[in-house]
């Protein structure tokens, strides 16, 4: 495994940190390559400050230029989280995109007012029609999209892509190589399990690996139900070399709570260069 990365967005040890951006994400931390999925981040100059002429994973558009999108996540207040899937809503699907170019493709939920299982087939055609649109736009630029499933038991009830098996499919059908998946650890997990058969299974596919333990979904060494020593042996086994995101919720003090690292550093490696 190559790096680790921060994530920053609401539900990271990043939350709100407009000053602490700079201190705790950066070379103090070790973390060189920060992943961004809302709006909710710092201001562009302080973000800018830190991160040139550091690449960034994903950040929001709107912050500086040359940074890239993570998501599309729509009327966020509205109750959207993604418009990927949602029928109607290609044009915004494509503006957004065409404004981006490195991306984590978020699906969205299930519209307001309507059972799943009346809208899915409808919603799977609109997200195949935006994948492959998608695909094409950033393989222009020789980029990869990811998708991510999102557990529907605790997190994202409505979520429409919800289980690995399910993102697995849509890829196939799909058929764009620069579409990979997301396997968020914590999300895997709720969602069924069986990890280490379905990190085997879907291996071929993962472009991108994020971390948090189960059930609290805080640092990855609090008691919880996932060995990530373990995991991290078979992702070393079966030959990842991609990054890994850390997207939890802090138990307590951001900086403090990064010291889980110190255990896991073996496994990758970490870029320290600083300009």
């Amino acid at each position: 495994m190559r790096h680790l990365t921060s994530g920053l967005n609401r539900k990271s040890p990043f939350q709100a940190l407009h000053s602490k951006v700079l201190a705790v994400s950066g070379k103090d931390s070790d973390f060189h390559y920060p992943c961004a999925c809302t709006p909710r981040l710092p201001p562009a100059p302080d973000l800018a400050r830190w991160a040139y002429p550091r690449p960034l994973f994903a950040c929001n558009t709107a912050l500086l230029s040359g940074c890239n999108i993570a998501k599309f996540p729509g009327n966020i207040e509205a109750g959207e989280l993604g418009l990927a899937a949602v029928p109607g809503r290609q044009d915004e699907f494509r503006t957004g995109l065409n404004e981006a170019v490195r991306i984590h493709i978020m699906a969205g939920r299930v519209p307001l007012g309507l059972e799943r299982q009346n809208i899915e087939e409808e919603m799977e055609e609109t997200f195949i029609e935006n994948l492959q649109y998608a695909a094409d736009i950033l393989a222009q630029a020789g980029m990869v999209g990811l998708l991510e499933p999102i557990n529907s038991l605790i997190s994202e009830p409505r979520y429409f892509l919800n289980t690995p098996q399910h993102a697995a499919s849509i890829l196939q059908k799909v058929k764009r190589p620069n579409l990979k998946l997301q396997m968020d650890l914590y999300h895997w997990q709720i969602m069924g399990g069986n990890l280490t058969q379905n990190i085997k299974t879907y291996f071929p596919l993962i472009g991108h690996v994020q971390i948090a333990q189960v059930p609290h979904r805080n640092e990855p060494d609090s008691p919880g139900e996932l060995n990530f020593m373990y995991l991290f042996d078979l992702l070393q086994e079966l030959g990842y070399q991609g990054y890994v995101g850390c997207e939890y919720k802090p138990q307590g003090d951001t900086a403090k709570g990064l010291g889980w690292m110190k255990k896991y550093l073996k496994y990758c490696h970490v870029d320290n260069k600083t300009n």
